[in-house]
């Protein structure tokens, strides 16, 4: 049959960088020892060319798929969906398609997308979650690395938030406001996140010689929440007189939305009477508070990247193990800097 009028052919590229066909394959596919040049003007060739690889050919010469699956343990909601942004750029970049299943938090569910992504012979996989929570290992014959939900296996490749981190920014922004007097508000008490993320704080604070002021109040993740244990912290203060704290530290974002209403609810000023910090960067909650959050950004879709990097070095015979931290960032509003 003959070939469709315009079809860039692997000849075409050839004979424009001055190779033979079999050089263009291997610079294509990053197999051979070529010289860097050579490389790189085959690219130069393709590209000017448009030339498309068959994708097929491509997988049986490599032998491999050149496709990664992307498991969320949920339906990519407000967590797993950055990490898997992120990963599939950076796959993207690896010239590797990306397959997205997501089991609803359904155990069942996802057994059948592991054995659908072995069945169709991905080169690895990507698995992420809703929580931080350590989650059971999946056993598959190919690499795998876990995101934002790390494997209860210390020997698996794990990346996720360093909340260590964050919280010590969170101290140090504080502290250099002046704010001495400090409180935690957590989500529920049994999830890594609402733990972590106390401990954290406690040791940033202790590290420079400061302290919370009472117990954390632990309840659940809603906005319901952060009001009620406004409520708890101010105890019986009155409108006009010196808060007990002057700043409150909470773990989420949504938390902290809910906390600034009823400061301001009870007469309490934010931020001239009490700081406020969420935690997150979700920009629904953020930038909706009245005023708009100081806040932890755990910067997820770089999170997710890195998980795609180390399962492309898994797929090259370079596999890593244990559990790596991704960096956050401090982003400052007016909840604690007024209208700077």
């Amino acid at each position: 049959m003959a070939e469709a009028p315009g079809v860039v052919r692997i000849t075409d590229v050839a004979a424009l960088a001055g190779v033979s066909p079999s050089t263009v394959s291997k610079a294509l596919n990053d197999t051979g020892s070529l010289r860097p040049a050579t490389r790189a003007r085959v690219r130069e060739a393709a590209e000017r060319l448009g030339f498309v690889p068959d994708a097929q050919a491509r997988s049986l010469s490599a032998r491999r798929s050149f496709t990664v699956g992307l498991l969320s343990t949920d339906s990519a909601g407000r967590f797993s969906l950055p990490v898997v942004l992120g990963a599939e750029n950076a796959l993207v970049g690896g010239q590797i398609s990306a397959l997205l299943a997501t089991a609803r938090h359904d155990p069942v569910r996802e057994q059948h997308h592991v054995r659908s992504l072995v069945a169709r012979r991905v080169d690895g996989i990507i698995v992420t979650g809703r929580t931080t929570d350590p989650r059971t290992p999946i056993r598959v014959p190919m690499p795998v690395v876990y995101a934002f939900a790390p494997s209860q296996d210390p020997g698996d490749a794990s990346v996720v938030p360093d909340d260590a981190a964050g919280m010590a920014a969170v101290a140090d922004h504080l502290l250099s406001l002046g704010r001495t007097r400090i409180a935690y508000v957590g989500g529920r008490g049994d999830q890594a996140a609402s733990v972590q993320r106390h401990a954290a704080l406690v040791a940033a604070l202790e590290a420079r010689g400061a302290a919370l002021v009472g117990e954390p109040q632990f309840g659940e993740w809603s906005e319901r929440w952060g009001r009620l244990a406004v409520d708890l912290v101010l105890g019986d203060h009155r409108a006009g007189d010196p808060p007990p704290v002057d700043a409150l530290v909470f773990a989420s974002d949504q938390l902290a939305r809910g906390g600034c209403d009823r400061l301001r609810d009870r007469g309490v000023r934010v931020p001239e009477d009490v700081a406020v910090t969420g935690y997150d960067d979700w920009d629904v909650m953020a930038l909706a508070s009245r005023p708009p959050l100081t806040t932890v950004d755990p910067q997820l879709d770089r999170l997710g990247q890195r998980a795609a990097e180390l399962l492309l070095a898994a797929i090259e015979g370079r596999p890593a193990q244990g559990t790596e931290l991704s960096p956050p960032r401090l982003v400052v509003r007016g909840s604690t800097a007024g209208d700077s």
